[in-house]
């Protein structure tokens, strides 16, 4: 398929977002599409999608109001430090901070995360009175609120099912966009305080680029756009035509204390061929031109050492055409471009991360 009919079937196609599920329990499968500035704008799927997404006992739970097993259900004696999120909207929902073994054989918390608005409606079946709680954008059943918890943290019991949860471990919330609810974790001693880097790297089509490189331990985000060229705020078409003197680029946003700039640039020499002159297979135009774009002079000395290293490899057939050249105004390119291939598994792609 060319990449201007998957261009095509992107603009007709809307993306959901729920998170994968293997064997029956929710999984945090890599890297979760959550984008906080988006969550005003999630629509939840139709029932008939949801049941294609989620396992029957999710589905039954979130949806249908349903109760798993107690003890026999993935997160009840989970002790490793995360988040845990709506497994259908991927809302922020509890703390691993909060968490607490209650005997009752579900995951039990004392409070919300601090800025989530757990919503609370009155349950009355049959024979009892209870406090039912739903996540607020997906409206997800989650569970029941009691007043019988840890009186030295507010007396309160937060009685979630596993099923309407996906858990998100520390080491992979920032990567994943839940960063900004990493302080408390910091403050814990649980990890260290992220040291945020930016690079602009362009080696073709951002779509096949930009899904091996939001994969990287280090990573926290991707964004892909256009940069290098001199029009203001171009559109797709506009680069396209090799007019606007841009690349199609990723802005990276990394943790320099995990991955160093210079290892960041190993993988960027492995993922494309950087011999080829305004060219990635079959995608020709100087907006496929393979160029680092540095912000800083100690960049430009570490993309030269790294571009000189490779040259000298033998890795490749010729020599590299990589250009370095310091970074401009980097734009963001249309939201369908964004983690095009997550939207879609299986779309256009000529990136490949060699050994």
């Amino acid at each position: 398929m060319s990449k201007i009919a998957v261009i095509a079937a992107a603009v007709i196609l809307a993306a959901c977002i729920v998170a994968k599920v293997l064997h029956g329990r929710a999984q945090p499968a890599g890297i979760s599409t959550y984008e906080p500035n988006q969550m005003k704008d999630f629509k939840k799927p139709e029932a008939a999608e949801l049941k294609k997404k989620l396992s029957s006992e999710q589905f039954a739970v979130t949806q249908q109001c349903g109760t798993e097993p107690a003890f026999h259900n993935p997160y009840w004696n989970n002790h490793e430090p995360g988040l845990y999120v709506d497994v259908v909207s991927g809302e922020p929902l509890f703390s691993s901070l909060d968490k607490f073994d209650s005997g009752t054989g579900w995951p039990s918390f004392t409070q919300p995360l601090k800025g989530t608005d757990i919503v609370e409606k009155k349950d009355s079946a049959p024979g009892m009175v209870r406090k039912e709680v739903r996540s607020k954008v997906a409206d997800s059943h989650l569970g029941h609120v009691f007043d019988d918890g840890p009186g030295d943290k507010g007396g309160l019991r937060y009685c979630i099912n596993s099923a309407s949860l996906q858990f998100i471990p520390l080491e992979e919330m920032d990567q994943a966009g839940y960063g900004r609810y990493l302080e408390p974790f910091v403050k814990a001693g649980l990890i260290k305080a992220p040291m945020r880097e930016t690079a602009i790297l362009a080696g073709g089509c951002f779509w096949g680029m930009e899904e091996i490189i939001r994969k990287i331990p280090g990573v926290i985000k991707t964004t892909v756009g256009y940069s290098g060229g001199s029009t203001a705020n171009p559109t797709y078409e506009e680069v396209c035509t090799g007019g606007t003197g841009h690349a199609e680029a990723i802005q990276v946003e990394f943790d320099s204390a995990r991955l160093g700039y210079e290892n960041l640039l190993d993988y960027f020499f492995r993922m494309h061929d950087p011999t080829t002159l305004n060219r990635q297979h079959n995608d020709v135009g100087t907006q496929y031109r393979s160029a680092i774009f540095y912000t800083s002079e100690a960049q430009k000395q570490s993309a030269e050492r790294v571009k000189a290293r490779w040259d000298k490899s033998g890795k490749f057939n010729r020599p590299i055409t990589t250009e370095i050249s310091a970074a401009t105004k980097f734009y963001s390119a249309e939201e369908y471009h964004q983690k095009y291939l997550v939207k879609h598994p299986g779309g256009y792609t000529c990136h490949v991360l060699r050994d």
